[in-house]
């Protein structure tokens, strides 16, 4: 069989009736086209995917990798050749976050302030949203003037339902954003033609605060707030399970990987157990 653009349309039309996300099924597509530009229309077997994949792990990081052999392993079972599938790169497990990701407190009210004083009150609430509740960059477009007069938004993402409070203080800045908007009802954040805003707008727009506040580019980014609120709530509450429920996911692993500390937080833990009594 030779890989053609039909079949990777009819792949798209094959996640979205499976229930994947939009993102999913854009990364997923994007992904696989990748592979068919390597494939050159050569027949498919298993020795083209292991060739993808040397080819891949000499140009990208093993998590970008890997990401992308799963979408050609999805679409290796689509096409019914699981046999051509090939294994994702062993990757050491990461004990600590990077200091270079690592958001810190204040420089998140740094980043606030900085799209305050810019005028952009949109985003800085959308920074806000996202940072007190957790959710996804795409899951804005639940919060809607009827979800803020409930103080909760129900989230339907990737098949699962779940319920994220509101708080008292986000829900007021939200309602007077809205009203000075006239917003009388659907999603707040919205473009000026009405629309749910765009992702890689709001990506653009955040990332240039990093002059006026100081903050490393590297940190700036949507879902940045979302792992920044769970390491907060997790060191409020140390209650996992909880936070998992309210990330939606599915299992606690993948919370953990939001609760990481950096290296340098867990060092200065241990240097509190103060466990050497001598220096010589």
């Amino acid at each position: 069989m030779v890989l053609t653009e039909e079949k990777i349309t009819e792949f798209a039309q094959f996640l979205l009736e499976e229930e994947k996300s939009e993102i999913t099924i854009k990364k997923y597509v994007r992904d696989v086209c990748k592979f068919y530009d390597f494939a050159e229309r050569k027949e498919l077997s298993k020795t083209l995917t292991v060739e993808y994949k040397t080819e891949l792990t000499n140009k990208y990081k093993p998590a970008s990798v890997n990401s992308m052999l799963a979408a050609v392993n999805k679409f290796m079972d689509f096409l019914n050749l699981p046999r051509f599938k090939v294994k994702p790169l062993k990757i050491q497990k990461i004990l600590f976050l990077s200091e270079e990701r690592e958001l810190k407190k204040d420089e998140y009210y740094r980043l606030v302030d900085a799209a305050r004083n810019s005028g952009n009150r949109r985003l800085m609430l959308i920074i806000e949203t996202i940072a007190s509740t957790g959710i996804r960059i795409s899951e804005l477009k639940y919060i809607t003037v009827e979800a803020i007069e409930e103080r909760r938004i129900d989230i339907s993402c990737k098949g699962k339902r779940r319920v994220v409070l509101l708080t008292k203080k986000i829900c007021v800045a939200l309602k007077k954003y809205a009203k000075n908007k006239k917003i009388r009802s659907g999603a707040v954040f919205v473009t000026s033609s009405g629309k749910p805003v765009d992702s890689s707008n709001i990506r653009k727009d955040m990332k240039k605060l990093a002059e006026s506040s100081k903050v490393c580019k590297r940190k700036i980014f949507p879902h940045n707030f979302r792992h920044f609120f769970a390491r907060i709530f997790y060191t409020h509450t140390k209650d996992i399970v909880r936070l998992a429920d309210i990330l939606g996911h599915s299992s606690v692993d993948t919370t953990r990987i939001y609760t990481m500390e950096s290296g340098g937080a867990h060092r200065r833990q241990l240097e509190k157990l103060n466990l050497v009594k001598y220096d010589c």
